[in-house]
């Protein structure tokens, strides 16, 4: 892998990818070919990059007591509502629109990264990341991932970590 400053500069590539640039992280970028009819966009990303399905992390956006949380938990698994809710000091959550996910975040269904997003939210990354050195997850498109440390991931985005995944 190498430092983000030389892969992307301000105005180039998607808004994660400038922020990871922006950082000074180290990540490493994994462009595929995006299947538009798949039923898992994040499973048919580790299918085709060859990445084992509990180290590519989707991101989903949740209401939490009627304010959106970001929620990065493994394509392997689902996003366990109550555990999500309890890790933000909230009571109640539920899968947030995907218009709503959408005009938050900045980025389409299929592609929403936790990073770089038009408003910070309150971010919950499942406690599973830590068990890798690296963890790919979306660079702001279908059909890019990006691969960095989940330390970096969790200091970008200002998250928490929690066991919110199940299965």
């Amino acid at each position: 892998m190498s430092s983000g400053k030389s892969k992307a500069g301000k105005g180039k590539g998607t808004p994660a990818t400038v922020a990871a640039a922006e950082a000074g992280i180290t990540y490493e970028l994994h462009p595929y070919e995006a299947d538009p009819a798949a039923e898992s966009y994040g499973q048919a990303a580790a299918d085709a990059l060859g990445v084992p399905h509990e180290r590519l992390f989707k991101t989903l956006l949740a209401e939490v007591d009627g304010g959106l949380t970001v929620a990065v938990v493994p394509v392997s698994a689902t996003l366990d509502l109550k555990a999500l809710a309890a890790a933000a000091g909230g009571k109640k959550a539920r899968m947030a629109d995907p218009k709503d996910a959408e005009r938050a975040t900045g980025y389409v269904v299929g592609g929403i990264s936790p990073l770089g997003q038009r408003r910070r939210l309150p971010a919950v990354v499942d406690e599973s990341a830590s068990a890798f050195p690296t963890i790919y997850v979306s660079a702001g498109r279908r059909g890019l991932q990006i691969e960095l440390s989940p330390a970096d991931l969790v200091r970008l985005t200002g998250a928490v970590t929690a066991g919110i995944a199940r299965g």
